[in-house]
C-alpha cells in the first residue's frame, strides 16, 4: 500500500507542512539537513507524491503541452529532451503533439491541450510565420516559441543568438585570411536571416572590410537556392575566396554548385554553413558549422514558462549563443596561403 504524506510527516517526526516543504522544489527556509533527511527517508519508503490532490489544492495540472512542427527537424528531439529534463526536475510532466506544418493541426492540438487544462504550451520549430496569428489569438495561459522569434511576442521567444553566431562564422573566415567573403542568407522577412545577415555585416565593419552588395545572395533555405546563389556568386570577377551559408542545407547546395562549376573546397573556395545538422561531419569535405544550442534552447524555453506560471513577469527574448565547430570545408590549415596565392 502506498505511504500517504501524513505517515511519511509521522515517520520523521516533523509535521506534515515541513515533508511538503522538503519535497517540494521551492526554496523554503527549511535546514538543509532536514530536507536532506526528509527525502532519503520519503525515498527509502518509496513515496510518490498524490498529483491529483496537489492539482486541486494549487489549481495546476503540472502537465504542459508541447507542440513539434515537424517529426523529421534534425532540432527536435534535443530540444524536447531539454523541455523535458528542466520540467521532470520541477515536478512537471509533457505531451507531445505534432503540427506537421498545419495550422489545423496546430490549432486542434491546442484546443486538445485546453480541454486537459494544461499549465502551458510550448511550441518548437513553428514553420511558417503565418501559422502562428490565430495560435497567439487563442492564447490565455503561459506559452513559449522555441527556435523561432516573432516581434509581436519577443517575451514569450527563445531562440539562437543568431547574429552572434553568424559573427563566429564571419570572424573565422576573415581569420584564415578571407577579404571577400560570399554570404547566402535566408528569407528576408525572418529575424534570424535579419540577425545573421547583421552577425555577417557586424564583422565586415569591425575589420574594415568594405561591405560589397554584389556578394549577397537571399535564399528560402533550401539545398535548390543555395545551389542558384552559388552559382551566382562563383560567376563573379573577382569571385569570393569563401562563403558563408545561413544554414547547412544551402551550404549543400554550394557544395553541388562548386562540384558543377569544376570548383575545389576548400582549395578554390572556403566554406562555412550554420546549424551543425546531422549530415554536416559526414560530407566530404566536412563542413565547418555554426552549432544550433538545441538542448539549452529546450532548457531555457522550459525555464520561461515555468517563470509565467509562477506569475513572473517575462523577460525580452532569450537568446542562446551557439559555436563553431570547425571542419575540413572551411581550410583552416590552407586557406590563408590559398588566399595569399590569388
Amino acid at each position: 500500500m502506498a505511504i500517504t504524506l501524513t505517515e511519511l510527516a509521522r515517520l520523521a517526526n516533523v509535521s506534515v507542512s515541513t515533508v511538503s516543504r522538503a519535497l517540494s522544489n521551492h526554496d523554503y527556509p527549511l535546514k538543509p539537513e532536514t530536507r536532506q533527511r526528509i527525502r532519503l527517508l520519503a525515498e527509502q519508503m518509496g513515496y510518490k507524491p498524490n498529483l491529483v490532490a496537489r492539482s486541486l489544492q494549487n489549481n495546476r495540472t503540472h502537465l504542459v503541452g508541447v507542440i513539434v512542427d515537424r517529426m523529421q527537424s534534425p532540432f527536435s528531439a534535443e530540444t524536447v529532451q531539454g523541455i523535458q529534463d528542466k520540467l521532470r526536475n520541477a515536478g512537471y510532466s509533457i505531451s507531445i503533439a505534432y503540427s506537421n506544418r498545419d495550422q489545423a493541426l496546430a490549432i486542434e492540438a491546442i484546443n486538445s491541450f485546453y480541454s486537459r487544462q494544461v499549465d502551458g504550451i510550448i511550441i518548437i520549430n513553428s514553420w511558417l510565420h503565418t501559422f502562428n496569428d490565430p495560435i497567439l489569438a487563442m492564447q490565455d495561459r503561459p506559452f513559449v516559441f522555441v527556435n523561432r522569434l516573432f516581434k509581436n511576442c519577443l517575451q514569450n521567444c527563445v531562440g539562437p543568438g543568431d547574429r552572434y553566431g553568424a559573427q563566429l562564422a564571419t570572424q573565422h573566415l576573415v581569420d584564415l585570411g578571407h577579404k571577400r567573403i560570399g554570404y547566402i542568407n535566408g528569407m528576408k522577412d525572418w529575424i534570424e536571416a535579419q540577425d545573421r545577415l547583421l552577425g555577417y555585416q557586424d564583422v565586415l565593419e569591425r575589420n574594415g572590410l568594405e561591405l560589397d552588395e554584389s556578394l549577397i545572395r537571399n535564399g528560402d533555405w533550401g539545398v535548390e537556392s543555395g545551389y542558384q546563389a552559388a552559382r551566382e556568386l562563383l560567376s563573379l570577377a573577382p569571385q569570393p575566396t569563401a562563403i558563408f551559408a545561413a544554414n547547412d542545407i544551402m551550404a549543400l547546395g554550394v557544395m553541388y554548385a562548386a562540384q558543377d562549376l569544376g570548383f575545389h573546397i576548400p582549395e578554390d573556395v572556403a566554406l562555412v554553413g550554420y546549424d551543425d545538422r546531422d549530415f554536416a561531419s559526414w560530407v566530404r569535405p566536412a563542413l565547418t558549422t555554426v552549432k544550433m544550442p538545441s538542448f539549452e534552447m529546450g532548457q531555457a524555453a522550459a525555464r520561461l514558462l515555468l517563470q509565467q506560471i509562477a506569475g513572473e513577469e517575462p523577460e525580452d527574448a532569450t537568446q542562446i549563443p551557439g559555436r563553431l565547430i570547425i571542419r575540413e570545408s572551411c581550410g583552416a590549415k590552407i586557406a590563408r596561403n590559398v588566399v595569399e596565392s590569388r
